[in-house]
């Protein structure tokens, strides 16, 4: 998989009805003429905080849903009542139905900006080299 350690994100997109995340960035370090999006898919849930013009993006770790509940009480709380992330009546039902159903926890950390988590079931980076006319 692609490295997207130091690159900025240009934009993203939540596209609710497709169940997917985009993102667009781009190398911070000028020599890599490099732009990667990454691609989340079969998205249910997302929480994305402090997007600045020039987020820096640290990593993206898959870092286990056993954390999920664990890291996002306060949202799971408020949500619950709402269907949010899905139905359920305790944490370990929770759990089981997101494992039962392959989802991955997702957290993207930041060097300045943007960061937060994506609950879906794939991970693509597409990396394409831009050449010196992209950049006029």
């Amino acid at each position: 998989m692609a490295s997207v350690h130091d690159n900025i994100i240009l934009s993203y997109e939540v596209d609710l009805e497709n169940e997917k995340i985009r993102m667009r960035t781009r190398s911070h370090h000028p020599e890599l003429h490099g732009d990667t999006d990454i691609l989340f898919s079969d998205v249910l849930a997302h929480s994305f905080d402090t997007p600045l013009q020039g987020s820096i993006i640290f990593d993206i770790d898959d870092v286990g849903l056993e954390y999920f509940i664990s890291y996002n009480r306060d949202l799971l709380e408020k949500g619950k009542g709402q269907g949010w992330p899905i139905m359920y009546e305790t944490d370990e039902e929770l759990e089981t139905k997101l494992l039962e159903r392959e989802y991955l926890y997702f957290v993207i950390t930041s060097s300045y900006g943007l960061s937060g988590w994506v609950l879906a079931k794939k991970l693509e980076m597409i990396t394409k080299i831009r050449n010196e006319k992209d950049e006029e």
